[in-house]
């Protein structure tokens, strides 16, 4: 990602709640994407912890500014296949394409700092503040001048909706807040996909919908994102494409209509009937 705007506040002039069926129409124009994400594609990625395989020759492609929402039961290989696109777990077989180059090549690093991940905790330093929380990365590990990795900082911290609590420490924050702030850290490194493993399944139920709201912003501003999720509203309503695992196989992808309306495997059929 290169962002392109450092004001997030621009919203979609349609902005659709993905909690919740409405659709509300806002009286302004569509601003130009805050973001340009780049284009991933997963090419019979298999991963394996010892002789057991868990992802198996897994192939689907992200298009730029798109995002894609994994869903299937637990199990199925979803967070493990997260892992391996950014490295953290080392595929045994297959490829990842980031703007349609090879990343085999590269050291797991420097790919880590063009595909930004969120986990489902928030894994926040206690004794530092936000603001020190977000500037840390560029700092240390892209080698951001100070000046610079907090000025980034405070700008992602206000995307994110947290401008009034930059010097606040993760015991002072909500657990949506400190997922915001997260979040916040992933975009300070300026990728170019982003990669959410689950994010509100540790959230307390009214604290969800912020999260997701936030996320739905990322992906109309253009961010390229892989969304591992059991909340089949966000997929359904905010997701380019809907990609069901189990496993460790693509069962089935496609738009979000066709998936969930039309589904064409048993095994789908079966997992809608079950969480819908």
């Amino acid at each position: 990602m290169r962002s392109t705007a450092e004001n997030p506040t621009a919203q979609n002039p349609t902005a659709e709640d993905p909690t919740a069926g409405g659709t509300v129409v806002q009286e302004a124009v569509a601003p130009a994407p805050a973001y340009a994400g780049s284009a991933l594609d997963l090419r019979d990625v298999r991963l394996s912890y010892g002789p057991v395989e868990v992802v198996r020759g897994v192939t689907f492609s992200v298009p730029a500014g798109s995002t894609t929402c994994v869903i299937g039961p637990s199990g199925s290989g979803k967070s493990t296949l997260l892992r391996g696109i950014n490295r953290l777990h080392e595929p045994s077989g297959g490829d990842v394409l980031l703007a349609g180059t090879s990343t085999r090549g590269q050291h797991p690093d420097r790919l880590r700092r063009r595909i930004g991940m969120v986990f489902q905790h928030f894994n926040l330093f206690p004794d530092h503040t936000a603001l020190e929380n977000v500037a840390l990365a560029p700092r240390t590990v892209a080698g951001v001048p100070r000046a610079e990795a907090l000025r980034r900082a405070h700008a992602r911290l206000a995307e994110v909706g947290l401008a009034e609590r930059t010097d606040h420490r993760p015991r002072d924050l909500s657990g949506g807040q400190q997922q915001r702030v997260a979040i916040a850290r992933a975009l300070a490194m300026d990728p170019e996909v982003m990669l959410f493993d689950e994010v509100t399944s540790a959230l307390d139920p009214e604290l969800v919908k912020g999260v997701l709201n936030l996320m739905a912003t990322l992906g109309r501003q253009g961010m390229t994102m892989v969304v591992v999720t059991h909340e089949m509203g966000f997929a359904r309503r905010v997701a380019d494409q809907v990609v069901f695992m189990d496993e460790g196989r693509v069962v089935e992808a496609g738009p979000p209509a066709q998936l969930f309306e039309q589904p064409r495997s048993e095994r789908l059929r079966r997992f809608l009937a079950e969480v819908l």
